[in-house]
């Protein structure tokens, strides 16, 4: 990640005592400041209600960074960076604790240089990105004579007229290229290497269509629970969790087309096109093509509702209707408490129209099976079929595998160190805009409300692929989830 230094500017973080801050936003920024990514005299300010020192809190982040780099910061790779962390305590939604704010960010413009150049992070819950928001401008603070960009992050609404509202609610005070819509898989290597396979390998693309391709799974299988996220989590759930941003962007990163230039808005318009194709269910159709679970003792979670109706596990079979992809499913599945931590997207092609062997010689030949390994085994394999040595001519299914840290070893930015380089940097590639997250939520929209008729998800023992209806969504169409 050779880039050259940004602006200087100050990071200002809402909801800093809060965990993504500890565990990634600041250990990211300390990783792009080893680097020397950032330009000297950028700071942080952190604020919350909290009440932390400037000391205080700089311990208390010295502790995040000690466990992502896994040794001891303090000395030459902590002491010059932590000098620039500040904390201002105060209620970010209050005109007076913004004020307090604005007056601490503008002593740091006149000693650091920044320039009045700021990156507004809301790490906060969902229901506080307007109100902060609003008070940022309304304080004035907007009008420092250098750039602004506003993070995001997800949940971006809770359905698709909370999604609206938030955006119109935004743009009353931020142009749309100043928001910076984060979704972390974005950042990913792995993700953005997609796009890379797809276009830049000319073999791929002239079969990346329906007359080749049998189907597509994308899946996002956790193996842990919901550990201290219960009240959270119970108020969002797999699908907004996970399936509405994830899922989707990787959907359309491998439905999209051809972009004509590696450009901001015109991957991002075909993005948003991809998703325009995606059909939409009715509340009635989401009866066949869409499954939700919830894994046995969930209820039992702390912050958990002992009536919680919330999935921890969903599933759907999607069609993009357009003249690449028509009648080709796309099925979708995330969930907690799987056998295993994996997040990959599965090519399966067409059996070959004709055998030329004898039956009996090919009974381990499987059809070409593409698969991406976004996480944690980053990397992609190709299954095709070859004569096993002999005087018969026996067919077999073989692997044809790369694996990113074999080849380019284990050093690849983390997600938040990337996306926190590009915003500000001023590149929204890998953030969504809001015609995306519109059409995402046309997507999702109908099956929240197809759950709010009432039912509850189907239960399914932890360790296992999720309830056996998820299972069904496949044979039914004669085929089954690859089951890593």
């Amino acid at each position: 990640m050779a880039r050259s230094s940004a602006d200087p500017c100050i990071v200002v973080i809402f909801g800093a005592s809060g965990d993504l801050t500890s565990r990634k936003l600041l250990p990211a920024l300390h990783s792009l400041y080893l680097q020397e990514l950032i330009a000297p005299g950028t700071s942080i300010v952190g604020t919350s209600r909290s009440a932390f020192s400037d000391d205080a809190f700089r311990k208390r982040i010295r502790e995040g960074v000690r466990g992502y780099c896994g040794k001891n910061p303090v000395g030459a790779s902590w002491n010059p960076f932590a000098q620039n962390i500040h904390y201002v305590s105060g209620d970010a939604t209050d005109e007076r604790s913004m004020q307090e704010l604005g007056q601490e960010l503008a002593q740091i413009d006149a000693e650091e240089g920044t320039k009045g150049n700021r990156v507004w992070y809301l790490a906060t819950a969902p229901s506080l990105f307007s109100p902060i928001a609003g008070q940022i401008a309304k304080a004035g603070l907007l009008d420092t004579g250098g750039w602004q960009r506003l993070v995001v992050e997800k949940p971006f609404g809770f359905d698709l007229e909370s999604a609206r509202t938030l955006n119109a609610s935004l743009a009353d005070h931020y142009r749309e290229d100043q928001i910076y819509r984060i979704d972390h898989y974005l950042g990913k290597e792995t993700v953005q290497n997609v796009l890379v396979f797809r276009f830049a390998n000319a073999i791929f693309e002239p079969i990346w269509n329906r007359r080749y391709i049998d189907h597509v799974q994308i899946m996002a299988a956790e193996q842990g629970g919901i550990e201290d996220r219960g009240t959270f989590y119970d108020q969002t759930g797999a699908l907004r969790d996970v399936a509405q941003n994830h899922l989707l962007q990787l959907l359309s990163l491998i439905a999209m087309e051809p972009p004509v230039a590696w450009d901001a808005d015109v991957i991002r318009d075909q993005k948003v096109q991809a998703l325009k194709a995606v059909r939409r269910w009715s509340p009635d159709d989401c009866r066949s093509v869409v499954v939700r679970g919830q894994y046995e003792g969930y209820r039992q979670e702390e912050g958990v509702s002992s009536r919680s109706s919330t999935e921890t596990f969903f599933a759907a079979k999607m069609y993009i209707d357009n003249w690449r992809w028509a009648e080709v499913p796309f099925y979708l599945r995330t969930g907690k408490k799987m056998p295993s931590k994996t997040t990959e997207i599965a090519i399966q092609f067409k059996r070959v129209p004709h055998l030329l062997f004898d039956r009996t010689a090919v009974q381990e030949i499987d059809p070409n099976l593409l698969v991406l390994r976004i996480q944690p085994d980053e990397g992609i394999s190709l299954t095709f079929g070859t004569k096993v040595p002999g005087p018969e001519v026996e067919v077999r299914t073989v692997d044809m595998e790369f694996d990113y840290d074999s080849d380019f070893g284990s050093g690849r930015p983390a997600a938040y160190e990337r996306l926190l380089l590009d915003c500000i940097l001023g590149d929204p590639t890998l953030f969504a805009r809001s015609d995306e997250i519109d059409q995402a939520w046309q997507i999702m929209d109908p099956i929240v409300k197809h759950w709010a008729r009432g039912g509850r998800p189907r239960s399914y023992p932890p360790d296992t692929w999720g309830p056996e209806a998820s299972d069904d969504l496949l044979r039914l169409d004669r085929r089954s989830w690859r089951n890593s």
